[in-house]
């Protein structure tokens, strides 16, 4: 079974920083493409990262774009969220998700992670 676990959430203070992890298992980690998410309290969930299987490059909300860096560790099956200069905006829980190409619509990504709770305090 895809199984993906976030971690590395938590309390910061406007400005602070955190770096989420998602440990990944039950599939080949180099042929599915694993994205970001985030829903706030009482808004739609929405793709922070993600990857284009057309050029190959990583793709940021231009709410994050700047200060939050996707990264890949194939030897750990582990994709990172590496998050900077955060916002009480940025305040969500978190996911993790495959398949989930930047074209890909919400509604067909099939695999989610538990979420993780990312609150910046003002």
């Amino acid at each position: 079974d895809v199984q993906l676990q976030a971690s590395g959430g938590g309390l910061v203070q406007t400005g602070g920083s955190l770096t989420l992890s998602c440990a990944t298992s039950g599939f080949n980690f180099d042929d599915l493409a694993i994205a970001w998410f985030r829903q706030a309290p009482g808004k739609e969930r929405e793709r922070v990262s993600c990857v284009s299987w057309a050029d190959g490059k990583t793709y940021y909300a231009d709410s994050v774009k700047g200060r939050f860096t996707f990264s890949s560790d194939s030897a750990k099956n582990t994709v990172y969220l590496q998050m900077t200069d955060l916002k009480p905006a940025d305040t969500a829980v978190y996911y993790c998700a495959t398949p989930a190409p930047c074209a890909r619509p919400l509604r067909r990504v099939d695999n989610w992670g538990q979420g993780t709770q990312v609150t910046v305090s003002s």
